[in-house]
Protein backbone atom coordinates (compact mmCIF):
# COMPACT_ATOMS: atom_id res chain seq x y z
CA UNK A 1 0.00 0.00 0.00
CA UNK A 2 1.18 3.64 -0.97
CA UNK A 3 1.31 6.37 0.92
CA UNK A 4 -1.43 8.01 -0.84
CA UNK A 5 -3.71 5.24 -0.56
CA UNK A 6 -2.62 4.95 3.25
CA UNK A 7 -3.87 9.12 3.14
CA UNK A 8 -6.61 8.36 1.28
CA UNK A 9 -7.76 5.52 3.86
CA UNK A 10 -6.96 7.64 6.85
CA UNK A 11 -9.20 10.71 6.04
CA UNK A 12 -12.03 8.56 4.39
CA UNK A 13 -13.48 8.10 7.29
CA UNK A 14 -13.24 11.98 8.25
CA UNK A 15 -15.36 13.13 4.61
CA UNK A 16 -17.89 9.84 5.63
CA UNK A 17 -21.59 11.07 5.98
CA UNK A 18 -22.47 11.50 9.84
CA UNK A 19 -25.19 8.75 10.38
CA UNK A 20 -27.61 9.49 13.32
CA UNK A 21 -28.77 6.23 15.98
CA UNK A 22 -31.58 5.32 13.91
CA UNK A 23 -29.36 5.40 10.76
CA UNK A 24 -26.99 2.77 11.97
CA UNK A 25 -29.24 0.59 13.59
CA UNK A 26 -31.34 0.46 9.84
CA UNK A 27 -27.85 -0.45 8.45
CA UNK A 28 -27.23 -3.06 10.98
CA UNK A 29 -30.80 -4.81 10.60
CA UNK A 30 -30.66 -4.16 6.82
CA UNK A 31 -27.16 -6.41 6.33
CA UNK A 32 -28.27 -8.97 8.29
CA UNK A 33 -31.81 -9.74 6.99
CA UNK A 34 -29.69 -9.49 3.25
CA UNK A 35 -27.23 -12.18 4.26
CA UNK A 36 -29.97 -14.04 5.83
CA UNK A 37 -32.45 -14.12 2.45
CA UNK A 38 -29.11 -14.32 0.56
CA UNK A 39 -28.39 -17.73 2.31
CA UNK A 40 -31.95 -19.11 2.48
CA UNK A 41 -32.00 -18.70 -1.15
CA UNK A 42 -28.94 -21.10 -1.42
CA UNK A 43 -31.28 -23.59 0.23
CA UNK A 44 -29.39 -26.25 2.09
CA UNK A 45 -25.66 -25.48 0.50
CA UNK A 46 -26.33 -21.95 2.05
CA UNK A 47 -27.10 -23.43 5.69
CA UNK A 48 -23.45 -22.41 7.00
CA UNK A 49 -23.75 -18.51 5.64
CA UNK A 50 -27.82 -18.65 7.46
CA UNK A 51 -25.95 -19.96 10.77
CA UNK A 52 -23.60 -17.35 10.61
CA UNK A 53 -26.53 -14.50 9.70
CA UNK A 54 -28.29 -15.91 12.20
CA UNK A 55 -25.93 -16.04 14.77
CA UNK A 56 -25.62 -12.29 13.82
CA UNK A 57 -29.42 -11.54 13.97
CA UNK A 58 -29.14 -13.12 17.55
CA UNK A 59 -26.49 -10.40 18.34
CA UNK A 60 -28.28 -7.73 17.16
CA UNK A 61 -31.51 -8.39 18.84
CA UNK A 62 -29.47 -9.14 22.10
CA UNK A 63 -28.69 -5.42 21.89
CA UNK A 64 -31.67 -4.17 21.16
CA UNK A 65 -33.12 -6.40 24.19
CA UNK A 66 -30.44 -4.67 26.79
CA UNK A 67 -30.87 -1.53 25.27
CA UNK A 68 -34.78 -1.20 25.49
CA UNK A 69 -34.08 -2.69 28.96
CA UNK A 70 -32.05 0.12 30.55
CA UNK A 71 -33.52 2.65 32.74
CA UNK A 72 -31.97 5.38 30.50
CA UNK A 73 -34.13 4.38 27.52
CA UNK A 74 -36.80 6.95 26.42
CA UNK A 75 -38.77 5.06 23.98
CA UNK A 76 -42.46 4.52 25.28
CA UNK A 77 -42.86 1.36 27.60
CA UNK A 78 -44.71 -0.18 25.29
CA UNK A 79 -42.79 0.19 22.50
CA UNK A 80 -40.26 -1.05 24.60
CA UNK A 81 -42.02 -4.26 25.91
CA UNK A 82 -43.10 -4.82 22.49
CA UNK A 83 -39.21 -4.54 21.01
CA UNK A 84 -38.28 -6.50 24.27
CA UNK A 85 -40.67 -9.00 23.10
CA UNK A 86 -39.62 -9.56 19.51
CA UNK A 87 -36.01 -9.79 20.49
CA UNK A 88 -37.13 -13.11 23.01
CA UNK A 89 -39.17 -14.25 19.65
CA UNK A 90 -35.82 -14.06 17.36
CA UNK A 91 -34.12 -15.54 20.15
CA UNK A 92 -36.46 -18.31 20.20
CA UNK A 93 -36.89 -18.62 16.67
CA UNK A 94 -33.54 -18.72 15.81
CA UNK A 95 -33.28 -21.89 17.59
CA UNK A 96 -35.63 -23.61 15.54
CA UNK A 97 -33.98 -22.33 12.68
CA UNK A 98 -30.87 -23.88 13.45
CA UNK A 99 -32.21 -26.77 14.62
CA UNK A 100 -34.28 -26.63 11.23
CA UNK A 101 -37.59 -27.10 12.65
CA UNK A 102 -38.77 -23.93 11.36
CA UNK A 103 -38.24 -21.45 8.01
CA UNK A 104 -36.33 -18.18 8.60
CA UNK A 105 -38.99 -16.20 6.65
CA UNK A 106 -40.62 -15.03 10.22
CA UNK A 107 -37.07 -13.66 11.11
CA UNK A 108 -37.30 -11.64 7.88
CA UNK A 109 -40.22 -9.72 8.46
CA UNK A 110 -39.67 -9.21 11.82
CA UNK A 111 -36.47 -7.36 10.85
CA UNK A 112 -38.16 -6.11 7.36
CA UNK A 113 -41.15 -4.94 9.53
CA UNK A 114 -38.24 -2.80 12.12
CA UNK A 115 -36.50 -1.49 8.90
CA UNK A 116 -39.80 -0.24 7.85
CA UNK A 117 -39.67 1.55 11.06
CA UNK A 118 -36.34 3.07 11.49
CA UNK A 119 -36.57 4.53 7.85
CA UNK A 120 -40.56 6.23 8.87
CA UNK A 121 -39.07 7.64 12.31
CA UNK A 122 -41.14 5.17 14.49
CA UNK A 123 -40.39 1.77 15.25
Amino acid sequence: MNALSQAHRAYSAATSTTRTTRGTEYEAVARITTRMKTAYEKGPTGFTALAEALHDNRKLWNIFAVDVADAGNTLPKDLKARLFYLAEFTNHHTSKVLARKASVAPLLEVNTAIMRGLRSGTT
